[in-house]
């Protein structure tokens, strides 16, 4: 794999409109946000990482938990989660990446969707790296203008890196 990845400039402010992706380059660091009327067990990191293991582009969790804030001053007794998959019987190999139809990606320089976290959402705060697509649609509400989705890549242009032009129109007006 690379090394030292080229990390995309931040992203295009779009207002109302959701952003998602596919798959995310190697490199790419997300991050959880707890919804709102939950806090983070503290101590906990909410970064994930997308890393190349055994060649293959995978995510790497740290403990991360989103629990009520009214269950949060209470003494309630911690829930241990388990985040390490472990393998049943020794001769299967380490945990089993769920596969989306990646067919079209290389699948040792791509991560899929990470995991849902309960009462958490990915923050837009994400860095991404070359070659990341991201689909980009309007809110319901702020659809009245077309085009209402479309897609962005970064890319390498002239040795400087971009994210290519989005036309996408978010707006409440009628």
């Amino acid at each position: 794999g690379f090394l030292f990845a080229e990390k995309c400039p931040p992203l295009p402010r779009t207002k109302f409109a959701d952003i998602t992706a596919d798959t995310y380059a190697l490199g790419t660091r997300l991050y959880y946000e707890c919804d709102s009327g939950y806090k983070r067990r503290s101590g906990q990191y909410p970064g994930i990482r997308c890393q190349s293991t055994q060649h293959v582009a995978s995510w790497v969790y740290k403990e991360f938990e989103c629990i009520n804030e009214t269950i949060l001053l209470s003494t309630a007794p911690m829930m241990e989660l388990d985040f390490t998959q472990k393998p049943e019987n020794k001769t299967e190999s380490p945990a089993p990446q769920r596969r989306e139809s990646l067919s079209e990606f290389d699948q040792k320089d791509f991560c899929g969707p990470p995991k849902t976290i309960p009462h958490a959402s990915l923050s837009q705060n994400a860095h991404y790296y070359l070659e990341q697509v991201l689909h980009f649609k309007c809110q319901s509400g702020y659809d009245k203008q077309s085009p209402t989705s479309g897609t962005s890549t970064c890319k390498k242009v002239n040795g400087k890196i971009i994210w290519t032009h989005l036309d996408v129109r978010c707006t409440n007006d009628s």
